[in-house]
């Protein structure tokens, strides 16, 4: 385990978040897995034996999932970040990430844990960094008007409309 890990605080879902997470990175080809789960003990809040934290790691980040209670929640003002390749790899995260969820704009989505994810090509940050504003512009605009971002649709604004 890192130094750093981020911990995800859920009512009482940490264990069945932490399955999901790990078994959507790996469909989707990334490596992840489950770490120690930690129970809870008599004289705790919770029921002795109940799940208390579970860690786990997402390509290489490690993290920790704790049954915490209900007195806090997720907002979209902490998101995770998956960086994608291509188009089949934002779509394969898009999808699985979504089930039981909601999608939002500019390629942000919302788990069915409440959990913020930004599902995002690698090669739209180029877009974004050209030091050509016009096209940088026009990526960041046909990005504003996406929810799943669609890697061609990109290319073109940031082409200027053409092809390729």
């Amino acid at each position: 385990m890192s130094k750093l890990s981020l911990c995800l605080w859920f009512d009482e879902a940490a264990e069945e978040a932490a399955r999901f997470y790990v078994e959507t990175f790996q469909a989707c080809g990334q490596p992840a897995g489950l770490g120690d789960t930690m129970r809870y003990t008599e004289g705790s809040p919770r029921p002795a034996g109940s799940v208390l934290s579970v860690g786990f790691t997402l390509a290489g980040q490690d993290f920790i999932a704790l049954n915490g209670g209900p007195h806090f929640t997720f907002t979209p003002a902490i998101s995770l970040f998956v960086t994608c390749a291509d188009q089949p790899e934002i779509d394969r995260f898009w999808e699985a990430l979504l089930v039981g969820g909601s999608p939002q704009r500019c390629g942000w989505l919302t788990d069915r844990f409440g959990v913020s994810w930004q599902v995002v090509p690698a090669r739209l940050g180029e877009m974004l960094r050209d030091p050509d504003r016009e096209r940088a512009g026009r990526a960041m605009q046909a990005m504003l008007g996406m929810v799943k971002l669609d890697i061609a649709a990109l290319e073109a604004a940031y082409a200027g409309g053409r092809a390729g």
